[in-house]
């Protein structure tokens, strides 16, 4: 049996950097555009996924070694990005993206960008 956070990923409740991929928060107004902030990693694959992605592929279906590999890459990157926004003293990024591209034959480029900024409360 799998655990949820091994398929799926995003912020905890309470965060205290809020993560949207909206251009604003409703019931807030943004009070400082800090600018773009970006978190990016990338993964080697190891062999004995490849090699069960490739046998799998030959049958059809979810290939789950590798989902798990680019979650987890996903969620690093996302953990870089709050940090970098963070540090520059926002408390929300807006507009949140994801960009995955091949790294020189390698691996996997996964890049979190976005805007940070500092929201408040409508009051």
């Amino acid at each position: 049996m799998s655990k949820l956070e091994d398929y799926g990923g995003g912020q905890v409740p309470d965060a205290d950097v809020l993560v949207v991929t909206t251009n604003d928060v409703p019931g807030h107004r943004v009070e400082r555009i800090i600018g773009e902030v970006f978190g990016l990693t990338v993964r080697s694959r190891h062999i004995g996924s490849q090699i069960g992605a490739g046998l799998k592929s030959l049958v059809g279906g979810e290939l789950k070694g590798l989902t798990k590999t680019l979650v987890e890459s996903r969620n690093q990157a996302m953990e870089r990005l709050v940090e970098q926004a963070r540090s520059r003293g926002a408390n929300a990024i807006l507009m949140m993206r994801f960009d995955v591209s091949e790294a020189a034959d390698v691996g996997t480029e996964i890049c979190a960008y976005g805007t940070a900024a500092v929201i408040a409360p409508v009051a």
